[in-house]
């Protein structure tokens, strides 16, 4: 059994087919009479064992993509579903946020393509050259011939004359690599969601897990070049321990306490009796009564219900080590997640009276129950 994701991308791509991509999605555009990935669909129909087929992008879906869908699924029997992104993820990123879609059945293998891809689609090819291997951790990318200045514009692909093994990978190269270019056309095996994974989840941690730690920096800082930037105490305030910063707009009950270490964003709601230390609260979060949030970054416009707890484990450098940085951790350890910072994506829902400890959860999910060092997608 086989699959087939069609990544299509969003509105704010096909500048190059500017004013006509503002009255039809880049993907309906015709080309040689048809839909441009309808060409795509009908190269996919013809890999003997393909089950389904999955456009993903973060269009809206509109009437147009859905009368399309609902045609080509009745001319070439197939099932052809639309799954819409929440945000531009790039071409990892997408398949591994729909991954349990793409793997409902148990396919084989899945292909993947770029939709602004024009070619003769050499799919049955690929999967011979697939099976000849038959090894699960291979990986099978199409590639074409450009010369040398039009290959800095593509991924290019140093690969053995012999075997055709890819021996090294550069995308968009500022010096000259190689005259073989990716042709975003892609054979994978479920295998790669082990190494999409890995490193699309560790890059959203790099780059969130040095926040608080540059939020703690900022704000001993306010000390001296913005004192007035800094929350205090008051009889009508919050208890304020160490270095705080409110925004204006935050509505926060007088019985909450905040720090030291804590940044709370624009039009944040924080509720009586709200312990929070050593994190960030982002614009249009709502932090109800009694809750606890710690070494956490909670995401925009998210809730966290009553008497729920939101703990993470800090990873900071050597405080007594002036050069010190931070360690660059693998994310998993012994096949476990790595105690770090928890993370609640944008428009996260936990409910009352439950803990989230060492976590990330991606945005858009509206939790039942506790969790402990996991990733939530």
């Amino acid at each position: 059994m086989l699959k087939a994701v069609i990544l299509i991308g969003g509105p704010q791509k096909g500048t190059r087919f500017r004013p006509l991509s503002f009255e039809v999605p880049k993907p309906l555009f015709p080309v040689a009479g048809v839909p441009m990935i309808q060409h795509h669909i009908e190269a996919c129909t013809k890999v003997p064992c393909m089950k389904e087929i999955l456009l993903v992008g973060f269009y809206q879906p509109t009437e147009a993509l859905s009368r399309f869908l609902a045609s080509a699924q009745q001319e070439f029997k197939i099932p052809i579903r639309y799954l819409q992104e929440y945000a531009a993820l790039g071409t990892g990123g997408g398949i591994y946020h729909f991954r349990d879609q793409i793997l409902s059945g148990g396919p084989e293998a899945f292909f993947v393509l770029n939709a602004d891809v024009c070619s003769e689609f050499p799919l049955p090819e690929m999967l011979a050259f697939q099976q000849q291997h038959s090894d699960p951790h291979s990986f099978v990318i199409l590639g074409t011939t450009a010369n040398r200045k039009q290959s800095l514009n593509y991924g290019c692909i140093v690969a053995n004359t012999d075997t055709s093994e890819v021996l090294h990978y550069v995308e968009k190269p500022s010096t000259f690599v190689s005259e073989i270019i990716n042709c975003g056309i892609y054979l994978f095996t479920p295998v790669i969601f082990q190494h999409i994974g890995q490193v699309f989840q560790r890059s959203q941690q790099e780059r969130l897990l040095s926040a608080i730690y540059a939020s703690r920096l900022y704000l001993s800082q306010y000390r001296e070049s913005h004192p007035e930037r800094l929350a205090q105490n008051s009889p009508e305030g919050p208890t304020i321990r160490g270095n705080v910063y409110i925004h204006p707009t935050a509505v926060i009950d007088r019985t909450a306490v905040l720090g030291p270490n804590v940044s709370i964003g624009k039009g944040v709601t924080v509720g009586a009796g709200v312990r929070v230390r050593e994190s960030i609260i982002l614009h249009g979060a709502s932090l109800q009564d009694h809750t606890c949030v710690l070494n956490s970054i909670v995401g925009w416009d998210s809730t966290i219900g009553r008497w729920a707890r939101v703990e993470g484990t800090p990873s900071d450098p050597n405080p007594n080590d002036p050069y010190a940085k931070m360690d660059s951790e693998t994310l998993f350890r012994d096949g476990r997640l790595t105690p770090s910072i928890t993370i609640l994506g944008c428009n996260v829902t936990i409910p009352a009276e439950v803990v989230i400890l060492n976590s990330i959860v991606l945005p858009h999910k509206e939790l039942s129950r506790s969790f402990k060092n996991q990733i939530i997608l």
